[in-house]
């Protein structure tokens, strides 16, 4: 397990000798340090990132060349992926299979990406057809520049890939801030483009605090585009500071997604698709299905046999064979789920199961898998994103009010349907205001497709060709192609 940080191809100590505690959130052990970057580490970073773009050969490559060294550096994420899950779970929580998952997704999300880059190029350019045939003109579209990426603890190598590889395959370089509460697998990718040879200053990664590390790294007048995903409130502090020197900046931010359950859904499809949109990956999910609307007559069936399920779910340290549900990722966050709960009690909830921490667990950050019901609409409980195992249901009585109900945030992430009536089910996809949509599922998430939310869920669009769009800048061309003299000023 590294202890540096991985600048312009070399691992080295932070210039001011600070480090951080790294602690199992199942046992609350410290069992690791990483090294806390500040602003004169971020500054070596970003200028090493700024000579591999500026001088190095990798914006220069084509992109099969790029394309070899991400195939590289998915083949070395499979050939390590047992030992990058378990490091995951201790550092994170999540269940390991649930962290194996992640791996893979690591590794085909690299592998995407290098097929995109070599698809560029096949289309390098495109002509763009003039009302002025004197002219020609086309498109050309370059790699952005040096990219600074701010990422979170609930995916912490996987919400790292979906900007690296994009940015990567494109041409970009790229400094790394992964968050402090677990950053062990992100530092890994450090090792891993280590072993492929990737040419140094290329992708150099950060470790530290948020103030730290993270604010240098926004404010660097030398970082063209600013990547992000975390909280509406840092993802605003990080918009701020891009827009001091007009930086580009994309945003994918926080979620109070519903999930619309229709009284011809089936009952157990129904418990299945609910319980794995809030309590995988411990609820930790910005596009966590967390308002869980279901039609009035079938409302108190859904709910009891939803209660009976979650009650069963084994909760426990994410390496122990059978874990369903692991702790919570840090002590101060399992402090505000815990005061959440609360909080809903105090505005008129009722907890239908869980709320507290489970018996026979004392140590570690866990917290039982909670549905609340009753509370008011205006209820903060049920406006506001708790991220954590915890399931706010209400029932309502059209597809009128669901659909009002279910829009009514501040927030556009996700939103999920469940009918039978396809057709309805599609009406109401078409009429969430959020960015992601599911129809009889919530949570299946593919490299593939475009990621991203309306509202203060975010800015921008990551993963499928709009991620890798988002790290290239677009260039017009224009040709005067005529034999004839402009004859203007010169006759």
């Amino acid at each position: 397990m590294q202890t540096k940080l991985f600048i312009d191809g070399k691992w080295v100590e932070p210039a001011k000798g600070g480090t951080l505690d790294v602690i199992d959130p199942a046992t609350e052990e410290v069992f690791h340090k990483i090294a806390a970057a500040t602003a004169d580490d971020v500054d070596l970073a970003v200028k090493a990132a700024r000579r591999a773009f500026d001088e190095g050969p990798w914006p220069r490559m084509s992109g099969a060349e790029r394309a070899r060294y991400l195939r590289a550096i998915a083949d070395k994420v499979i050939e390590k992926k047992d030992y990058l899950a378990r490091l995951e779970v201790r550092d994170n929580g999540k269940p390991l299979p649930e962290a194996a998952w992640d791996m893979d997704d690591v590794a085909g999300c690299f592998q995407f990406y290098a097929n995109l880059a070599e698809e560029q190029d096949n289309h390098p350019e495109e002509n763009i057809p003039l009302g002025d045939p004197r002219f020609t003109s086309k498109v050309v579209k370059e790699p952005l520049g040096v990219v600074g990426a701010i990422t979170p603890w609930n995916y912490p190598l996987l919400m790292s890939t979906w900007k690296v590889a994009p940015a990567l395959a494109a041409g970009c370089t790229m400094v790394l801030k992964p968050s402090e509460l677990a950053s062990l697998t992100t530092l890994e990718l450090g090792v891993i483009a280590e072993e492929v040879g990737l040419p140094p200053g290329v992708l150099n990664i950060v470790t530290g605090l948020g103030q730290e590390a993270g604010s240098p790294l926004s404010e660097h007048p030398l970082v063209d585009k600013l990547a992000f995903t975390g909280s509406v409130a840092t993802g605003r502090k990080v918009m701020i500071a891009g827009a001091q020197d007009i930086k580009n900046v994309s945003l994918e931010l926080g979620g109070k997604s519903p999930f619309v359950v229709f009284a011809d859904s089936d009952v157990e499809e129904a418990v299945e698709w609910i319980m794995f949109g809030i309590f995988w990956n411990q609820g930790q999910v910005c596009s966590a299905t967390s308002r869980v609307l279901i039609e009035e007559s079938a409302y108190e069936t859904i709910l009891a046999r939803l209660v009976e399920e979650t009650r069963k779910i084994r909760i426990g340290n994410g390496l122990e064979e059978g874990t369903l549900l692991g702790p919570i990722v840090s002590r101060s966050q399992y402090d505000k789920v815990l005061a959440a709960i609360e909080r809903a009690r105090s505005e008129g909830a009722k907890v239908a199961t869980g709320g507290t921490r489970p018996q026979g667990l004392d140590k570690g950050y866990f917290v039982e898998p909670t549905v609340l019901t009753d509370m008011p609409e205006d209820a903060w409980v049920w406006k506001e994103e708790i991220f954590g195992p915890v399931v706010c249901v209400k029932p309502f009585k059209t597809e009128d009010e669901a659909i009002r109900m279910a829009n009514d945030s501040k927030y556009g992430l996700a939103a999920a349907v469940m009918s039978k009536d396809l057709a309805r089910a599609e009406r109401v996809a078409r009429a969430f205001r959020a960015g992601i949509v599911w129809i009889n599922c919530s949570q299946p998430t593919f490299t593939d497709a475009p990621w991203g939310g309306y509202k203060q869920s975010g800015i921008g669009r990551e993963l499928g060709r709009w991620g890798f769009e988002n790290y290239l800048e677009v260039k017009q061309v224009t040709s005067f192609a005529s034999d004839q003299p402009w004859g203007w000023y010169i006759k």
